[in-house]
């Protein structure tokens, strides 16, 4: 099933904006594919090293920083981004955006210094430390009945070992740190995004590895939910700086990436009209006082029907262009708040297309309900897009899309050959 040929693009670059990106994975990219398709500009990605998904591209500029360079360093590469673009010919102020926690707390730490330079949509600093604490998040969910898994919080401050209680969750549970952006902070055997722990033995051990390591911060049990990973969904939004939301669109989710460190990454999905789950989302960011890009992850539970969130991301997530290729294209909202200082119409994804980064015939593997196969397969036919498939891009960027694919067969081969009932 091959891509949908690509959308028509803007062909000359539109005046007084740019964009400065962070980071150098498949999200990035379809962050600078969004901002070309629209406004016809080439992205500066800051970067510590230039990998596949930004390598050779014709639609963006990479400043390489270096594997070993600190976040001091990170952070002086991008005030000399910006202090460059202001004293140039055209004196832009970039946008300025990361798509990983620890990258937008890193922004967020120096919003100071970077403000001089580059238009920030980042959360003030309170409502950052909530939304991106997912034992927070819990919280604040139970506060505005919007539904989440039961939660147990573990709490390794000070790096004291905690107590674990005795759970009334039911077996297997998930564990997952509170907050991804000190989870990044330490390393162990075995280290995984998320764990399924299948006896009291199994969550005492990872305990005891997570002390070891350092960690200091709080992990959280949850419930399992049941379902694979068609039951998941995901929800995307902007909100503007007047607190409106200006972009909202949500899709089921039809195979998440399995390794150890992308787990839950969905790796195929299709747009789909979510009206609760969407009315929730609102809810749940206009009662946060949430600015800027948000990506919820959402778990239909076949035992009541009721959506569960489990987190919502600080940023705009990995598999954005979803949005953009179904006709609501991410980049409009923020331009027209920061840029052109207008409160805009909220946009909502206008067709129902399939993203995958996956072959067609990799993905129908795990698509287990035949009638769900049989529409995902119409969907396909009508519109499937890789983010990484662009028609302005050359051969060699052609090349690493198809080996990126094959690459995908061989990870799922590995790491999840066949389709399970909850996902693991």
């Amino acid at each position: 099933m091959p891509d949908t040929p690509a959308r028509p693009f803007a062909v000359d670059p539109a005046p007084g904006i740019d964009l400065v990106l962070l980071g150098g994975d498949i999200g990035i990219y379809a962050l600078a594919r969004a901002f070309h398709e629209e406004y016809g500009i080439r992205a500066t990605v800051v970067t510590r090293k230039v990998v596949g998904p930004v390598a050779d591209s014709s639609i963006l500029e990479t400043v390489e920083v270096g594997m070993s360079a600190s976040e001091d360093e990170l952070i002086r590469a991008l005030l000399e981004v910006g202090s460059g673009k202001a004293s140039g010919p055209a004196g832009h102020r970039p946008i300025l955006l990361a798509n990983a926690d620890f990258l937008v707390s890193l922004l967020a730490a120096h919003r100071d210094r970077l403000s001089q330079y580059f238009h920030l949509p980042l959360l003030a600093d309170d409502v950052l430390a909530t939304v991106a604490d997912k034992a927070a998040f819990s919280e604040v969910c139970e506060q505005i009945g919007v539904p989440t898994p039961r939660t147990v919080v573990l709490d390794f401050a000070g790096g004291s070992t905690p107590e674990v209680p005795e759970l009334d969750l039911g077996w297997p549970v998930v564990a997952k740190a509170s907050r991804s952006s000190a989870y990044n902070a330490v390393s162990f055997p075995g280290k995984r995004k998320v764990f399924e722990l299948h006896d009291r033995a199994q969550l005492l051990d990872l305990v005891g590895r997570l002390s070891a390591a350092g960690y200091t911060d709080r992990f959280v049990v949850q419930e399992m939910i049941p379902g694979d990973d068609t039951s998941m969904l995901s929800v995307t939004a902007y909100v503007d700086t007047r607190g409106k939301v200006t972009l909202l669109g949500g899709a089921q989710v039809l195979l998440e990436e399995h390794t150890p460190i992308a787990q839950g990454n969905p790796a195929a999905m299709y747009t789909t009209d979510l009206p609760d789950v969407l009315e929730q989302s609102v809810r749940f960011l206009e009662h946060t006082g949430y600015r800027g890009y948000a990506n919820f992850d959402v778990k239909i539970d076949p035992r009541d029907g009721i959506a569960k969130f489990f987190e919502v991301n600080p940023r705009i997530g990995r598999n954005n262009y979803y949005m953009t290729a179904a006709g609501a294209n991410v980049a409009v909202p923020v331009v027209a708040d920061l840029v052109e200082d207008r409160e805009a119409e909220r946009m909502v994804p206008q067709q129902e297309i399939l993203y995958s980064i996956v072959p067609w015939m990799l993905l129908r593997r795990y698509i287990i309900d035949p009638d769900l196969r049989a529409r995902v397969r119409e969907i396909g036919r009508r519109c499937t897009v890789h983010p990484l498939s662009y028609g302005p891009e050359g051969p060699r960027r052609r090349a690493y899309v198809l080996a990126a694919q094959a690459n995908q067969v061989k990870k799922f081969l590995q790491h999840y050959p066949r389709p399970s009932a909850d996902g693991f």
